[in-house]
């Protein structure tokens, strides 16, 4: 008897977690890249005029007529910010993320475009490009990791 009443006590102790945790992920929300602009004009100048990335939704629109909409959701989770993670949900919606912009590689970036703080916006790593440039998609598309080509 003595049992079951701690296995509801930890399935509620654990739910109660989970729910604290749910604010603080809502909390960090997108934004889009132009909320980057006013700090790093400069990087977001030169990453709008000369990365590919920049411009990723114009592939995703010219190949979305001929694809399922399961590939088309493949799709999304390399070319636009955020999706499936508070981000990009529809272009109709969330045109703001239809592209990959700053937020893919340095994440949500609504706490440190308010508070300024640079611990509060993510350093990308290898790692982070492997997401979408890994050995898969790189043998299908020739894809190249840009983490120290001065992409921005």
């Amino acid at each position: 008897m003595f049992r079951p009443i701690i296995a509801i006590c930890l399935a509620a102790a654990v739910t109660g977690v989970m729910l604290a945790a749910a604010p603080a992920r809502a909390a960090q929300p997108y934004v889009g890249s132009a909320a980057c602009q006013p700090c790093h004009a400069g990087e977001y100048e030169k990453f709008q005029k000369y990365s590919k990335k920049a411009k990723s939704w114009k592939s995703v629109a010219t190949m979305a007529p001929k694809l399922t909409p399961e590939e088309l959701r493949g799709c999304y989770e390399c070319h636009v910010t955020g999706y499936g993670k508070g981000g990009f949900v529809d272009y109709a919606t969330t045109p703001q993320f239809a592209d990959v912009g700053c937020e893919t590689c340095h994440g949500p970036g609504a706490a440190h475009a308010d508070a300024g703080d640079p611990s509060l916006i993510g350093k990308p790593t290898m790692a982070t490009c492997e997401g979408c440039h890994n050995e898969s998609r790189v043998r299908s598309f020739g894809f190249k990791p840009l983490l120290h080509s001065g992409a921005h």
